[in-house]
């Protein structure tokens, strides 16, 4: 046995594969102690938030210790970050269509641009070839450019409460600074929040913890069934291997996953639960375990230690777990990594179809996918609602192939270097 596990982690691939598994496994326990927010918990009133660090407006601007830095591209990314590239063209597109020579147009030149487009920009003006949506970006751009060069103080105002009128409570210089960690509240979001304001990577970890759940829970009723099916049929055979062959080819007739979403849709949303949908997952997932193991047993069955076995009056079951299983048993676990990692992608796929688990419980990768796709997130440009989604998916199948293929190579012979 020892020897064993010394050839399996001398396998390269087989160790590769563990660890990117154990790292993705390591990751959904920790996480949540570090952070213990609920999964499915709203966290912005705001759809699909960029990643990124997210500070108090209030708390930021009330901290007791405020800074004078002096950079001297501040004011180039100011201007930057409200006009970019783009829009001092769609700026020019619209001034030449007005009819201001494009002679009098410097882009680059910020001061020029904006006095110009202040001068001429009229909201109710159609310049030839611009459409509604065209009118509207003009009008969004024409707001956001207001006050775009001005290096006054911003005032912030307060109601007094004896006149009722506004009075100056603070001034904020652009020299002003404050240091992030004296902000009270301030939420770092990795991967932005979904379609319902959402943590992203707070969700996409527990999904990450229900789904291989669901996986080991498909993946050990799957081969349990094949596992049985297959040592019965290929030991005592006649006609308990008949009856088994027919209702195994039975099975293999029917596309398992027509199968699936057929028992899914006939459950009923409020009866799908995780555990629920992993159970009906292994249950149609058996058939090629069965015939695998099938085969191996028939090879097994008429060796000299499985007659002398016979010959000693020990029962059938005895002699399937004694002296047949242990010659499978690498076999077997092969057999079980490939079903769980089917169990997940067979619940990915169940979910984006929206038979999945319930979405109000726990959520999943594939429900994580399917509201992805409901609201468009591919469509939008929100990648982050989507792709960390479709790499956890990828590295935890790519990494239990990984380690198959080096269990394999291991324990198969004519696969060896």
């Amino acid at each position: 046995m020892n020897y064993q596990l010394r050839q399996i982690f001398r396998s390269g691939k087989f160790l590769v594969g563990f660890v990117i598994f154990l790292s993705i496994v390591l990751t959904v326990v920790i996480y949540p102690l570090i952070i213990p927010d609920k999964p499915l918990q709203i966290v912005s009133r705001g759809t699909f938030l960029p990643p990124g660090i997210y500070a108090s407006i209030y708390d930021s601007m009330n901290t007791t210790n405020r800074y004078t830095l002096i950079l001297d591209d501040a004011a180039s990314k100011r201007i930057a970050s409200k006009l970019n590239a783009d829009d001092r063209i769609a700026m020019q597109e619209w001034l030449v269509g007005a009819g201001v020579a494009t002679a009098d147009l410097d882009i680059d030149d910020t001061a020029q641009l904006l006095e110009t487009w202040d001068a001429n920009f009229d909201p109710a003006v159609r310049v030839p070839g611009m459409t509604n949506a065209d009118r509207n970006y003009y009008i969004r751009l024409d707001a956001k450019l207001d006050g775009l060069l001005a290096t006054e103080d911003a005032i912030v105002a307060t109601m007094n409460p004896t006149t009722s009128t506004l009075e100056q409570a603070d001034a904020i210089s652009q020299l002003d600074y404050v240091n992030i960690s004296e902000v009270s509240n301030v939420r770092l979001l990795l991967l932005g929040t979904d379609n319902f304001g959402r943590d992203v990577l707070t969700e996409l970890v527990s999904a990450t913890g229900v789904s291989l759940g669901i996986g080991f829970v498909a993946g050990i009723v799957a081969t349990a069934i094949g596992l049985v099916l297959g040592l019965f049929s290929g030991y005592i055979g006649g006609w308990v291997d008949d009856i088994i062959v027919f209702i195994t080819n039975l099975f293999t007739v029917i596309p398992s996953f027509v199968l699936l979403i057929l028992i899914s849709f006939s459950i009923g949303q409020e009866q799908r639960g995780a555990f629920t949908i992993a159970v009906v997952i292994g249950f149609t997932s058996w058939v090629w375990t069965a015939r695998a193991v099938r085969a191996q047993v028939i090879s097994l069955r008429n060796r000299d230690h499985v007659n002398l076995s016979k010959l000693s009056g020990h029962s059938t079951v005895h002699i399937l777990v004694t002296d047949i299983l242990p010659y499978i048993a690498s076999y077997v676990v092969m057999a079980l990594i490939l079903q769980i990692s089917s169990g997940i992608l067979a619940e990915a796929g169940l979910s984006i179809l929206g038979l999945g688990p319930r979405t109000t419980e726990v959520p999943t990768l594939g429900l994580m996918m399917n509201w992805g796709m409901i609201y468009q997130a591919h469509i939008l440009g929100k990648w982050w609602a989507y792709f960390p989604v479709i790499l956890t998916i990828a590295l935890i199948s790519f990494s239990m192939n990984l380690m198959n293929t080096g269990l394999d190579q291991v324990f198969n012979p004519t696969l060896r270097d």
